[in-house]
């Protein structure tokens, strides 16, 4: 039997759908901040992915963005990924984030809210030097306006 590849088919893709942030309204907003292009970055804590035993996005990845009811807003692809300790994560990737005044203070503030309820939840403490995961991504698809 031959398999997808040498017939030159298409391989299956695989897609993750998932929603940003831990909160209705946040989740919601931020689906939003994608869609009008100005939130080109989002950031987790790489502990997460060692409690749960998950690997790290990967430039290429794909993602199906939803609202926080599991509605689907667009597709994502990863660009890039680097992990930088908190207090180093650069202001250019704040920015990027497209949240809030899009200031490194903002980012701070709101993430390290974040991460201090995530820490409590993986049994960890929040530290300066913890690990963040700076993704970048573009938007590759949303559905036509009705």
């Amino acid at each position: 039997m031959e398999d997808r590849k040498s017939r030159n088919l298409p391989l299956p893709v695989r897609y993750d759908a998932w929603h940003f942030c831990n909160d209705e309204t946040s989740a919601n907003n931020l689906a939003d901040l994608v869609l009008a292009g100005q939130k080109k970055a989002t950031a987790s804590l790489f502990w997460e992915y060692e409690a749960e035993g998950s690997s790290v996005p990967k430039p290429g990845d794909l993602s199906i963005i939803t609202r926080w009811d599991g509605t689907p807003v667009c597709i994502i692809e990863t660009t890039e990924i680097t992990i930088y300790p908190f207090d180093q994560v650069p202001e250019s990737f704040a920015f990027d984030e497209g949240e809030g005044d899009r200031s490194l203070q903002y980012w701070k503030d709101v993430h390290l809210a974040y991460f201090t309820e995530e820490c409590a939840a993986i049994g960890r403490t929040v530290e300066p030097s913890m690990p963040v995961v700076c993704e970048r991504f573009r938007m590759i698809y949303r559905p036509t306006p009705k």
